[in-house]
């Protein structure tokens, strides 16, 4: 019998995976239905993925409870991003420009879990991790011209120390055929992937989500850090 001093250790897991960039119901309950963890809604107005707020709620509304439901903001106000989350019901915030660590601290307080995104190419880079306080890392090279990884591959397993110290969410580039070798790169707790399941921006491809939920799914590699996306 276990008992609150005497609890099982966690079971180890497949990293969790977020499907980013949903613009349509019909794209939500197939990223749910295939076994996504999250699914990503941008805010961002300069994003082809962009949703508005009535939309975003519509998304939001037909997704299971078990599936989160997690906001991408660039440099938007408190005020801005607590009235999508409440409008919408998202469950947690991914900030992809150069917030602060107070403003992180307020979204955390509110009661959503926090990703702050990370760079290896430019600000904010991984040395500023440690001025933030409970949340995760979102960790990629950022080379195209939009806040994101742009689709570009790189050289995962240079964070993979970061991600032994850090929650860390991996993301650019990825695709049901370079899982594998990101994974066993930077052994992250998550992954997140957009272009790499679309059939054109904004648009998922069903197949090549399930490619890459199995694939990610088939992988010797488990981890026992937690759950980034609740």
């Amino acid at each position: 019998m276990t008992g609150p001093g005497n609890a099982p250790p966690r079971q180890p897991t497949a990293p969790e995976v977020k499907i980013c960039g949903i613009t349509v119901v019909e794209d939500a309950l197939a990223c749910a239905s295939l076994g996504a963890d999250a699914v990503g809604l941008v805010f961002y107005p300069k994003s082809p993925r962009c949703v508005d707020i009535n939309r975003a709620a519509d998304i939001c509304s037909v997704l299971r409870a078990d599936v989160a439901r997690i906001g991408v903001f660039v440099d938007e106000t408190f005020e801005g991003i607590m009235e999508k989350a409440k409008h919408c019901g998202l469950t947690g915030i991914q900030l992809h420009g150069k917030e602060s660590p107070g403003l992180a601290s307020r979204l955390r307080e509110s009661g959503l879990r926090v990703i702050k995104a990370l760079y290896t190419n430019k600000a904010p880079g991984l040395a500023e991790a440690d001025n933030f306080q409970e949340i995760a890392f979102l960790v990629e090279c950022a080379g195209g011209r939009l806040p994101g990884g742009n689709a570009l591959a790189w050289d995962w397993g240079s964070v993979r120390d970061f991600g032994a110290r850090y929650p860390m969410v991996l993301a650019g580039g990825l695709s049901s055929e370079n899982i594998a070798e990101a994974v066993a790169a930077a052994m992250p707790a998550a992954v997140d992937v957009s272009s790499g399941v679309e059939a054109a921006p904004g648009k998922k491809d069903y197949q090549k989500i399930k490619a890459f939920i199995q694939a990610l799914h088939s992988l010797p590699y488990r981890q026992n850090k937690g759950r980034i996306f609740g």
